[in-house]
């Protein structure tokens, strides 16, 4: 029985492909592996890189970008393994990290999902264990009034103990492994999500079922992020995002955990969120501008509100 099946998704980045790939194979120290494939019609050559580099390995190939959450779908009819790994093009893992992470969840039969200790190339620490997204945590977190509510957990709280194992709400997916008991109980990603939102909504329903998300800190993965979504369109400063694909996962969201009650207020917070933001820049001396990105997120919101019917539907 194969250990581990890897799933690696690529999208644009064959410039990082024979350090993640090399780094996850040299990590195995015993444990049976595969690699799955999948390229989502990336403009480089990327398609030509896996052939070259891992002849032997799964490869599938999309005529056209079908998302994240989609494409790693696919693989999983492949995959073999008593655990699935996806694994981010941008993330590279240290030697021991697959040893140590499939030993602690053999040890505990409750972890469904784990995550391990994200750091950048500088070795700055990155968010890696969550809060699950309310409308309130995001309100506070986007106007900056969350440092008067200290009780209201916010998605991305670095004050956590990040040293020792712990239970969390969700983890990131650039390293995200999961038991193949779960995936045969609740399935993977829900393909309504193109990008982002797909491990939030993955961990929570785990969760729903009585599964452990675990944050498990003495392993490292390097990982660069966003390096896929340059390749689409602007990045947001803040989460290296495409905004208009983070505002419709966003909205799908909290549709489906949390009924029209939730997205309608989550809509309306992130509305007057937007409003704040346009009072604080005119009070800056800088109105014209902050008016404008105010006015330019309300609008992309109001436009997905209307397009996936308050969330109610993907627009692609």
């Amino acid at each position: 029985m194969v250990d581990v099946s890897v799933i690696i998704v690529s999208y644009n980045t064959a410039h990082l492909l024979e350090e993640a790939v090399s780094k996850v194979k040299n990590a195995a120290q015993g444990l049976s592996l595969e690699c799955i494939f999948v390229d989502n019609a990336s403009r480089d050559d990327s398609v030509a890189r896996i052939r070259e580099l891992f002849p032997a390995d799964k490869l599938i190939v999309n005529q056209t970008n079908v998302g994240f959450g989609r494409a790693n779908n696919q693989a999983l009819a492949h995959a073999q393994g008593r655990y699935v790994l996806l694994l981010n093009t941008d993330a590279f893992v240290a030697p021991d990290t697959l040893v140590k992470t499939v030993a602690h969840m053999d040890a505990n039969p409750r972890c469904g999902i784990l995550g391990v200790r994200l750091e950048g190339r500088d070795g700055e620490l990155q968010p890696c264990a969550r809060y699950f997204p309310t409308p309130l945590n995001q309100f506070l977190q986007r106007t900056g009034l969350h440092k008067w509510f200290k009780n209201v957990r916010l998605v991305d709280d670095m004050a956590w103990d990040h040293a020792s194992v712990r239970a969390c709400d969700w983890v990131v997916g650039c390293y995200y492994l999961v038991r193949k008991e779960v995936i045969d109980q609740i399935g993977l990603f829900d393909p309504r999500y193109f990008l982002y939102f797909e491990e939030v909504d993955h961990c929570f329903a785990a969760k729903q079922a009585g599964w452990d998300v675990v944050f498990y800190p003495h392993t490292t993965v390097v990982h660069l992020g966003g390096e896929s979504a340059k390749s689409s369109g602007e990045i947001t400063q803040t989460g290296r995002q495409l905004s208009a694909l983070q505002v419709e996962s966003e909205l799908l969201y909290f549709r489906k955990n949390h009924g029209l009650a939730g997205v309608l207020t989550d809509t309306c917070l992130s509305l007057s969120a937007d409003a704040l933001h346009a009072l604080k820049q005119l009070f800056k001396g800088k109105g014209r501008q902050g008016v404008a990105n105010a006015w330019k997120h309300a609008s992309l919101l109001l436009g997905l509100c209307r397009r996936t019917r308050l969330g109610a539907r993907a627009t692609r």
